[in-house]
């Protein structure tokens, strides 16, 4: 059995760069852009009884996890755009838990927010792509984590959470969501 730990993070846990570092940011920009064609080839041919298998004990099925990203990404392409046309915003938290417990959260109908999923994301990459280093040097307060953020260090959490949710898909297929 892995450690709980390795389970709940399986691409490590976030850390951000020291500074602005425009290399990082064209391959934060890879994550995000390409995450959407990864996530729908791993969870396209699931059956109902797959997408229920959970990534650690007591965490989310893959239906949730899929439906979590939507969810997410939504907010996250949000809180990019009030950073770049407000000064300093405080973006407003949800409780992504309770989200996960809503009714469309449990659906085995992937197809929604996959194609959500695909145009936010190639949306959000042409954004990305177009902005200078003092866009990316923008800031935006997170009350949940109490500090302000650059939307560097933003894109920085958002390709490691791309990355985060796909490692938990491969890591509940690989064990069948027996834990």
């Amino acid at each position: 059995m892995q450690d709980i730990e390795q389970l709940k993070y399986p691409v490590g846990t976030l850390s951000f760069p020291d500074a602005y570092d425009p290399d990082l940011i064209g391959e934060q920009i890879g994550v995000i852009a390409d995450f959407p064609a990864k996530l729908r080839a791993a969870v396209e041919s699931l059956s109902p009884e797959q997408l229920a298998w959970v990534y650690r004990p007591e965490g989310w099925t893959i239906r949730q996890v899929v439906h979590h990203c939507g969810d997410s990404h939504c907010n996250a392409l949000t809180r990019f755009k009030l950073a770049l046309t407000e000064d300093n915003p405080t973006i407003r938290p949800y409780f992504e838990d309770r989200w996960s417990e809503l009714p469309d959260a449990h659906l085995n109908e992937l197809e929604d927010s996959l194609q959500l999923l695909t145009g936010l994301h190639s949306r959000w990459a042409k954004l990305l792509r177009t902005m200078n280093k003092e866009q990316w040097n923008r800031t935006l307060v997170h009350p949940e984590h109490g500090r302000v953020f650059t939307l560097f260090e933003m894109a920085e959490m958002y390709s490691w959470h791309c990355r985060h949710h796909l490692a938990h898909v491969y890591q509940a297929l690989e064990h069948k969501g027996q834990f």
